[in-house]
Order: C-alpha cells, then sequence, then structure tokens
C-alpha cells in the first residue's frame, strides 16, 4: 500500500493545550513577582526586611539568611576553629531565629540579637570541648588606632615577598588568639575582627560595657605578650 505524503505546510498547527498554557503562564508571572519581591527586599534594611516577613512575605527569610549566612559562618569558625561544626551551627541559628522571630523586638538592631544567638551557641560548642579551639584570624591591622575599624588582612599590589611575609604573620596570630582565654577571645574577635561597637559587644556578650572595655583591653594586652616572641 502506498503512503500519501503529506506536505506538513499545509497541516495547521496544533492547538495550545488551554491548561497547560494558563499553568506555564501562572508560574512565569509568580517568578516574576518573585523576582521583583526579591529586589524590592534588597533595598530594604534589617528591620525593614524584618518587618516585611512578619507580614506574611516568606521571601523575606531568605533575603536575611542571604545577608547573614556568610558572616555568621566566618564568625562562628573564628571562634571555634571547625569549619563543619561552624555550618551547623549556623544552621542551628537560623532554625532559631525562624523559630523565634515574631518575639523579635523591633526596637532593636536584628544584627546585634543575631549574633547573640550565634555566640551562645558558639560559647555552649566550647563549653563541652575538653580541648583549646584554634580561632582563625583575618587581619592585624599595623600602626592604627584599635578603636575605629575591624582588622584587615593582604593589600594585593604587595610584592609577592609582602604578601608570603604577611601570610606567615597571619599563621604567627593565629596560633597566639588561640591562646587566648575564651571570655577574652569572644570580644577581640568580636572588635577587632567583626568591627562591633562597645555597645554591640555588651549586648551580644550579656557583660557591661565596662567589662566589654576590661575585658578587651586585657586580651589585646595578653595578646602582645603572647604574639611578641613569636615575632622575634
Amino acid at each position: 500500500m502506498e503512503h500519501a505524503l503529506v506536505d506538513i505546510r499545509t497541516c495547521p498547527a496544533p492547538k495550545p493545550d488551554k491548561e497547560a498554557f494558563m499553568i506555564q503562564l501562572r508560574l512565569e508571572q509568580r517568578a516574576c513577582t518573585e523576582s521583583n519581591q526579591r529586589l524590592a527586599l534588597k533595598q530594604l534594611d534589617d528591620s525593614g526586611v524584618v518587618a516585611r516577613y512578619l507580614e506574611g512575605d516568606r521571601t523575606a527569610f531568605a533575603e536575611l539568611v542571604e545577608r547573614y549566612q556568610t558572616r555568621l559562618l566566618n564568625f562562628i569558625y573564628r571562634t571555634t576553629g571547625d569549619r563543619e561544626r561552624a555550618e551547623d551551627l549556623v544552621q542551628e541559628t537560623f532554625i532559631r531565629v525562624y523559630r523565634h522571630l515574631h518575639r523579635f523586638d523591633q526596637s532593636k538592631k536584628f544584627s546585634t540579637w543575631i549574633y547573640t544567638i550565634s555566640s551562645n551557641l558558639a560559647k555552649n560548642e566550647l563549653r563541652n570541648r575538653s580541648r583549646n579551639p584554634l580561632v582563625l584570624f583575618q587581619a592585624l591591622r599595623r600602626n592604627g588606632d584599635s578603636d575605629q575599624r575591624p582588622l584587615e588582612w593582604e593589600d594585593n599590589t604587595y610584592r609577592p615577598d609582602d604578601l608570603f611575609r604577611k601570610r606567615h604573620l597571619r599563621r604567627t596570630v593565629e596560633a597566639a588568639v588561640a591562646e587566648l582565654p575564651e571570655h577574652h577571645r569572644a570580644v577581640f574577635v568580636l572588635r577587632e575582627v567583626e568591627g562591633k561597637t562597645y555597645e554591640e559587644i555588651a549586648e551580644i556578650t550579656g557583660c557591661n560595657l565596662g567589662t566589654v572595655k576590661s575585658r578587651l583591653n586585657r586580651a589585646r594586652n595578653r595578646f602582645a605578650q603572647i604574639i611578641a616572641p613569636l615575632l622575634d
């Protein structure tokens, strides 16, 4: 039997499935809406994002995670010296934020609140250890006012031998910081690495302002005593 050849140019185009078309259209509209929402959230400060979440915008929580995930990971990692455990504690931090955000006092700074949670988790981790944690330091500011800004590390405009020297110095600093007592190390990292104000450190650690300044001063002095022989 011979089969007639069909000229596809003369065949009518298949009719689109109306239901599938509407589903696809809704998906595209939703994606567009979510994209616009994310863009709008990035224009807000933390308090604005928190307010949007409490008003029912679920995408706002993802924005908070994006803003703080890396910062908290670095903070906890420097405090505990264990990256895998730090990742677990960051996850636990956001779980607690998710559970208790409705009780957050919006007259306070969100950053201070979330750092308080992560700091408490890190301190609990250290208490449960039998070994001294290694605190990793990112920076060592030289010839600067210690009350102005967090410590900074490498300047890539330096010559290779300068970069090698500074990297060696960083390893020396890490070893020295690891010897600081836990309560001194905490304020030291919060101030010198995270750049927190004295008031924020006081709220995060639950200490009064005088205690924070006293501990930080002792930590700096002790740090200088420890590191001096290592730099000879």
